[in-house]
């Protein structure tokens, strides 16, 4: 394969990255037309509901689509949805050959645009870039075929595994600059998960916060829904994820346990309540919670604490991704409390590990010793 077919894919992949956390329940897809060495139209996918990134790309291009080369980030679907088939489109626009990089599990696709695209005649070629297209939709890949959404557990921790004094003093273990990016976490991100110990301890607002020089900011700021696990209705009225002028929608996830006039103080105040079945100790069954969650079209989870919720996901196995903020400071403390907690794992055969590491540091100003910002997919044990 050519550096040049690479380049044109690269550049599809790049224009899809451009609406991240802003397509679901939708992949985000980049489309690029090339004709005699050129680029003549390109597009992408902006949001659910909105032309896909094949006809964005198409408009671009107008007539001199016609006998050109299509590297488009996701297989062309071949159904109606929201939107009519971009097979059909590009096949009336007389497009000769279609790249693309990663086939759609999708039902209603996967194989199927491939397919109807070669029955006319058109030349199709697949998996130019495969695994970078992989990466960058792999939250659509797992809602398309489990129907839950993509679990990113985030915490910030001091160097010996602290995330708060003995007394339970934690603001701030991490930066300013670490603390703005868990808000560009945010903003690409389509719901945010707390538990009722977090709220009730930090009363967090869980909206989207951007500086004017970090992507996004101002002018599409994007709020997560907020998601606050609570079985038992113990956060109270004031909290400030419950004030009806945060921008944004929240989300009471609960079980029958929480006190009915609870709920319906919370349903007045415009909070959305799930009631959920319980697991065996009375809490909000994660996996039932995850699967509404993946129900409501949201494709990206970020889970900000507490450590029983981190504890509980991780021994269900329900966390994909880790990002771990590491501060420069020694807390100490034997009860001093670590971010995952629950029993935890009896053997380290058990434990869960890690792949795919990627470490960055983040720092405030030059004066000063950077947080490590540490990215990584979660591997759990076989059996």
């Amino acid at each position: 394969m050519s550096a040049q077919h690479l380049n044109y894919m690269r550049r599809a992949l790049e224009l899809a990255r451009q609406a991240e956390g802003r397509t679901s329940p939708n992949p985000m897809v980049g489309a690029v037309i090339v004709k005699n060495g050129h680029i003549v139209g390109e597009g992408y996918h902006q949001r659910a509901g909105a032309p896909h990134a094949e006809i964005e790309a198409l408009r671009a291009a107008g007539e001199a689509a016609r006998g050109a080369t299509m590297y488009v980030s996701l297989e062309p679907c071949a159904h109606y949805g929201r939107t009519p088939p971009c097979t059909d489109a590009l096949i009336a626009a007389g497009i000769a050959e279609v790249y693309y990089a990663i086939g759609d599990p999708n039902p209603r696709v996967n194989g199927k645009g491939h397919a109807q695209l070669a029955a006319a005649g058109i030349r199709v070629q697949h998996g130019l870039c495969a695994d970078e297209a992989y990466h960058l939709n792999r939250a659509y890949f797992k809602h398309i075929t489990t129907g839950q959404p993509f679990v990113t557990a985030k915490f910030a921790m001091s160097l010996d595994g602290k995330i708060a004094t003995v007394t339970g003093q934690s603001r701030w273990i991490s930066n300013l600059a670490s603390r703005q990016r868990v808000h560009a976490l945010r903003n690409v991100t389509d719901a945010v998960l707390v538990g009722a110990g977090t709220v009730m301890a930090d009363n967090p607002s869980l909206t989207t916060r951007l500086t004017g020089d970090q992507p996004g900011a101002p002018h599409d700021i994007r709020h997560p829904v907020r998601i606050i696990a609570d079985s038992r209705g113990r956060v109270p009225l004031s909290a400030k994820v419950f004030d009806p002028a945060l921008p944004g929608q929240t989300v009471l996830a609960t079980t029958a346990h929480a006190p009915a006039d609870h709920r319906c103080a919370l349903a007045t105040r415009g909070v959305e309540v799930w009631v959920l079945p319980a697991d065996e100790q009375g809490r909000v069954s994660l996996p039932a919670l995850l699967a509404e969650i993946g129900r409501r079209g949201f494709t990206s989870l970020l889970v900000e604490g507490g450590g029983e919720l981190l504890g509980a996901l991780f021994a269900a196995r329900l966390v994909d991704r880790v990002g771990v903020f590491i501060a420069p400071v020694i807390i100490g403390g034997r009860d001093a409390p670590g971010p995952v907690g629950g029993l935890g794992f009896a053997t380290l055969a058990q434990a869960v590990r890690l792949a795919q590491l990627q470490l960055e540091p983040i720092a405030t100003d030059a004066s000063s010793a950077p947080d490590m910002w540490i990215q990584a997919d979660v591997i759990y044990p076989e059996g």
